[in-house]
């Protein structure tokens, strides 16, 4: 299968990123190489298609951003990874379902690798550690391609996700690598080059 162009972006605005989403898919051709866009966002609390008011709680200074994926209320902060998957999923053979599964094994393999067992829930979309939730993943999918994507707690400030009922469950837990490893939590870049890779290697199987 055709190989995956990587961008690392950096510290990325939401809005911005989301516009350029959606500019991206909206002006793909069936040749257009297929995207990872791997970044960290500011304090944002984004509100997915099902998302209700409720799930709200005290979000205090941090804006709230309504999106077009699946899904409730999440957090996205500094010490987060994302992954944006901008990919042609007709090309690929990839049904939703299948997407989600290949993001879900990416995520428990990249973390199995550092020493932390996470398992996905099939009842709720993401991967956990313990009953905790460690990443999440929400998706779009526009003309047969795919944007939005994953996030994965690296070394984050958890505090905001008490201000929400995170992707709409009241009193879900929510963990980092950092929170499960401490001072032997690896730093952000050895991770994302990690989970990168699992991504690719998946990706390109298919």
């Amino acid at each position: 299968m055709s190989s995956v162009l990587v961008r690392r972006l950096g510290d990325c605005d939401y809005q911005k990123t989301l516009d350029n989403m959606r500019s991206f898919t909206d002006a793909r051709t069936p040749d257009t190489q297929d995207e990872l866009w791997l970044l960290e966002h500011p304090p944002v609390f984004t509100q997915g298609l099902a998302g209700r008011a409720e799930h709200l709680l005290a979000t205090g200074d941090i804006p709230v951003v309504p999106v077009d994926r699946g899904g409730q209320v999440t957090y996205h902060g500094p010490g987060q990874w994302v992954v944006y998957l901008l990919l042609d999923l007709r090309r690929r053979h990839l049904g939703v379902r299948a997407l989600v599964d290949l993001i879900e094994q990416s995520l428990v393999a990249t973390l199995e690798h550092f020493g932390i067992q996470a398992e996905p829930d099939p009842k709720a979309p993401g991967v956990y550690v313990s009953g905790q939730k460690i990443a999440s993943l929400g998706l779009r999918v526009r003309r047969g391609c795919s944007y939005h994507g994953l996030a994965l707690n690296v070394a984050m400030d958890l505090e905001p996700f008490a201000r929400i009922n995170p992707c709409g469950y009241a009193g879900l837990q929510v963990t980092s690598m950092r929170s499960l490893l401490g001072d032997s939590c690896p730093d952000m870049s050895t991770v994302s080059d990690t989970l990168l890779q699992e991504l690719e290697r998946r990706l390109l199987a298919k």
